[in-house]
């Protein structure tokens, strides 16, 4: 079941067929319905299961399922439906309005257009912002963690291609259409620059991008990312983070991560973890730099971050 494909039940089709309120309350209690939003459920099996941007997907489906006027969703709720990676979520619905009145809608926020009307697009039948508008309302509004992690992935969808290829050219053009959109507007524009001006589509996981940034606070030069190491037999490892600085490698170890190296590969976790720590080991005595891996424990705060890679005798210079 994915967000897109989640049936969505209204309050008027279960009065249709005898479930009156109290039954609807019950079922609720239970667990057997969720309320998505007044007026609109769907059965709890179907939701339970679904990662935090399908949440907001679903949401956002079941307010533009009621809305007589359809709605153009902006922000996180964009970000999501581009699937864009959200680290948080925040409950609520952001929709473009051509001006900055209040919302009569529950969970709903409303955003002034202030771009004017006409360039919205519409996936899986909902419309909202472009990528690149997304990318700059995000960076605008939200929290540097968010922001960047949010533009990391819209430049990865724009211009990485795996294993390793990353078009300089086309990332530099999304980032100044990003800009664009972002200086459009007086609010947060500092704030988005700095956070574009730092997104790079290298950085795989949201995990990544939390660990550049925790790597820049602690003083480390900008690292490189997803180096190429020369293996075994003519192969070719990628390291999350080279540390030219300091002489050292870092990477980041999200669950995640490993399980789409089994599911890729066809091979169990333990197997994965065991070629992981082969690689590793073939990367630190080839290139007699220090080694140093982390995890989503680890990037709460620079600090912790930087306890972690000490432990590894990797300092800041």
């Amino acid at each position: 079941m994915t967000a897109g494909t989640v049936p969505l039940i209204r309050r008027s089709h279960l009065d249709e067929h005898g479930w009156h309120s109290r039954r609807i309350r019950r079922e609720v209690e239970t667990g057997y319905l969720r309320a998505i939003r007044p007026g609109v459920y769907a059965r709890g099996a179907d939701v339970d299961g679904l990662t935090r941007e399908e949440k907001i997907i679903v949401r956002a489906r079941a307010l533009d399922l009621v809305s007589a006027t359809r709605p153009t969703f902006c922000g996180l709720t964009a970000a999501a439906m581009h699937g864009l990676p959200c680290l948080r979520d925040d409950g609520l619905l952001h929709v473009l309005t051509p001006d900055s009145r209040p919302s009569g809608a529950v969970g709903v926020v409303r955003h002034r257009n202030v771009a004017g009307h006409g360039r919205d697009v519409e996936l899986d039948g909902i419309r909202c912002t472009p990528l690149a508008r997304t990318v700059a309302d995000v960076a605008r509004t939200e929290a540097r963690d968010v922001a960047v992690s949010i533009a990391d992935a819209a430049l990865r969808q724009r211009a990485f291609r795996p294993p390793g290829a990353y078009d300089v050219e086309e990332a530099a053009r999304f980032r100044e259409e990003a800009l664009r959109w972002a200086r459009l507007s007086t609010r947060g524009r500092r704030a988005a620059e700095r956070a574009l001006l730092l997104a790079d589509g290298r950085a795989q996981l949201p995990g990544e991008s939390l660990s550049r940034l925790r790597l820049l606070d602690l003083g480390f030069a900008p690292p490189s990312l997803q180096v190429p190491v020369a293996g075994p037999r003519g192969s070719t490892f990628w390291v999350d983070f080279g540390l030219d600085d300091v002489n050292a490698w870092g990477e980041f170890d999200g669950r995640a991560k490993y399980r789409g190296l089994a599911s890729a590969a066809g091979r169990t976790p333990h197997r994965v973890i065991d070629d992981e720590k082969r690689r590793e080991d073939w990367i630190r005595g080839t290139t007699q730099r220090r080694f140093a891996r982390w995890g989503w424990e680890h990037v709460g705060d620079a600090a912790t971050l930087g306890r972690r890679l000490a432990a590894f005798g990797i300092t800041p210079p």
